[in-house]
């Protein structure tokens, strides 16, 4: 493993999340890497490109960073590659970046290597439980979503394009995308691992619902 080259990167990182959105910043690429490291100790792979996928997924997020993606994943490349990363090495993490976010799960031709699966997994698994609750809604809020609409069901996104339109309220995140995790999980660690934490947020909607509706 290139220690140099993970110590590097976290340090490049942590400046370009600075006042990054709750939900997407430092802490939550920490957490994300701790995921990683937990689903490494199952699986013989390359755990630099494992790691370095981690630290930089978030970087160029559409989400945040629309109209500049290309601008910024160039960036990265010149980054690892003057920090004596090789061409596939590269290559490969890119590829990784570029495709694990669920709105590409709709797309069943993205190639999945072993180290996609674990960095996919590991980005997941901090997506759903506690501390996905807390995610969701500090995303709805920086977007000025409202708790809940009755209004406006949620619904099951058959497109790329269909869920990056939706504009719902943040219970209905869950019903169109965490709620779905679990059974998307990759490794099997990671699935066991999402057990808990999905059945957290099946107990949280039920008694979300309750004290809405006045019947707690």
């Amino acid at each position: 493993m290139n220690f140099e080259l993970i110590a590097q990167t976290k340090t490049f990182v942590q400046q370009k999340l600075a006042g990054a959105e709750s939900g997407h910043d430092w802490l939550h690429i920490e957490r994300v890497y701790q995921n990683a490291l937990q689903l490494l100790e199952n699986h013989a792979c390359d755990q630099t490109v494992v790691l370095i996928a981690v630290l930089i997924h978030d970087l160029h997020d559409s989400k945040f960073q629309t109209g500049k993606e290309e601008e910024i994943l160039n960036e990265i490349k010149n980054f690892l590659k003057n920090n004596g990363l090789d061409s596939d090495r590269i290559e490969h993490i890119t590829t990784i970046i570029n495709g694990i976010s669920f709105r590409h799960s709709f797309d069943n031709q993205i190639p999945k290597s072993i180290e996609f699966e674990i960095v996919q997994d590991a980005d997941r698994l901090d997506a759903i439980g506690a501390i996905g609750i807390a995610r969701a809604f500090s995303y709805g809020g920086f977007k000025q979503r409202p708790f809940y609409d009755d209004n406006l069901p949620s619904i099951q996104h058959k497109s790329s394009a269909s869920y990056q339109k939706s504009n719902a309220a943040t219970i209905n995140h869950f019903y169109e995308k965490l709620l779905l995790l679990k059974d998307q999980m990759n490794t099997e660690k990671a699935k066991a691992m999402a057990e808990k934490r999905h059945q957290f947020m099946l107990d949280f909607l039920a008694q979300f619902e309750s004290e809405r509706t006045g019947k707690s």
